[in-house]
């Protein structure tokens, strides 16, 4: 396994699925762990889960949404770990499918809230201790449905178009600071976060495959993070690694 020994991680969204996973798999590189998310019952599994494993997790309940929630975030973790060098700006929701004139005024502005204005926030109060560690990575979690989509996708894919044209964005404007920006498309992934999050909804995953998609565990997406995080900061910025099924 890739060593992340020295290094801090913050992982927002990381009390379940792909955060949490996420969170665990840097833990047990040997980086010290910070996760951030909305409610503080998963987050507390998830440091229970690292710390038991022998590594150093911590835990701030922040929605992603709220800048001043996030800001507050990012002192506790400096203030416990004194540095940060990998983050990971995870959180998200998927609503239901539906079109996307249909939605209220109120989903359509908390998904784009969460899902896009959520990354921008990450980025905005990580970069300064990115850049005072001498740079570092940003990951940003994408969707292959920001690019190959279908009717009812609806704001999550508007969503999710943005949060990618955003890592292509901050790539060219933090490359200076020596801070890497990628994407990560994960996917179809076994989370509660997806209709198919129960291990029993077997067509829901049969759909997906009849469209050259395959399911997979977080673990697997967490694999593909960790090699991410581990390239060195001057190298690939601005990129996108996948494991979707279908072509991009």
């Amino acid at each position: 396994m890739a060593s992340l020994d020295g290094k801090v991680a913050l992982v927002t969204g990381g009390g379940t699925g792909i955060g949490a996973a996420i969170a665990e798999t840097f833990a047990g590189a040997g980086a010290c762990v910070a996760v951030t998310g909305r409610r503080s019952a998963p987050l507390a599994q998830t440091v229970q889960h690292v710390t038991e494993e022998g590594g150093a997790a911590f835990a701030a309940c922040a929605d992603v949404a709220d800048l001043a929630a996030m800001s507050g975030a990012m002192e506790e973790v400096l203030d416990r770990f004194g540095r940060l060098d990998i983050v990971v700006a995870n959180a998200g929701i998927q609503p239901r499918h539906r079109p996307v004139l249909d939605y209220s005024p109120e989903d359509w502005h908390q998904v784009l809230d969460i899902n896009l204005s959520g990354v921008w926030n990450t980025a905005k109060v990580s970069t300064p201790a990115l850049t005072r560690a001498g740079g570092g990575s940003l990951i940003i979690i994408g969707s292959g449905m920001a690019r190959v989509t279908a009717g009812g996708a609806g704001v999550y894919a508007v969503a999710k178009a943005g949060a990618s044209a955003l890592t292509r964005v901050l790539a060219a404007e933090l490359r200076e600071n020596n801070i890497a920006v990628n994407e990560l498309i994960p996917g179809p992934t076994r989370t509660p976060g997806m209709s198919a999050g129960s291990e029993h909804d077997s067509e829901t995953e049969r759909r997906w495959k009849d469209l050259g998609e395959w399911f997979k565990d977080p673990a697997e997406v967490a694999r593909l993070a960790l090699f991410v995080a581990t390239l060195p900061p001057g190298g690939p910025t601005g990129q996108v690694f996948s494991l979707a099924g279908r072509l991009l």
